[in-house]
């Protein structure tokens, strides 16, 4: 069974920064593409940045030079570093990851719980 647990979220001003977490565990072969999403209230999911497992990243244009995603291979870890944070920012954050659990399974979409980040004076 696989698990993705998110950390790292809370409330910050405006132009503050936060670090998310994630720990992929449980039965875990090989993972691929790691993801960040968010959802704000009323809005739909949207994702944030990507990296795959050779570290190639993209990120939408709303967050380019202000967030960096990075992955730890050997923990099975993925980051999303937020800089210069703005109340539009706000949402729930969710990590998502392509898993292979086992040496000749197919890859399948996991995703976590969730962290609140609140941008806010």
């Amino acid at each position: 069974q696989v698990q993705l647990v998110e950390s790292g979220g809370g409330l910050v001003q405006p132009g503050g920064s936060l670090r998310l977490s994630c720990a992929a565990s449980g039965s875990i072969f090989s993972i691929n593409t790691m993801r960040w999403y968010r959802q704000a209230p009323g809005k739909e999911r949207e994702q944030v940045a990507r990296i795959t497992s050779g570290g190639y990243t993209n990120y939408r244009d709303s967050v380019k030079g202000r967030f960096t995603i990075s992955r730890d291979n050997a923990k099975n870890m993925v980051y999303l570093q937020m800089n210069s944070l703005k109340p539009e920012d706000t949402a729930v954050y969710y990590c998502n990851a392509d898993i292979r659990p086992y040496y000749n399974a197919a890859y399948t979409d996991y995703w976590g719980q969730g962290t609140q980040v609140t941008v806010s004076s």
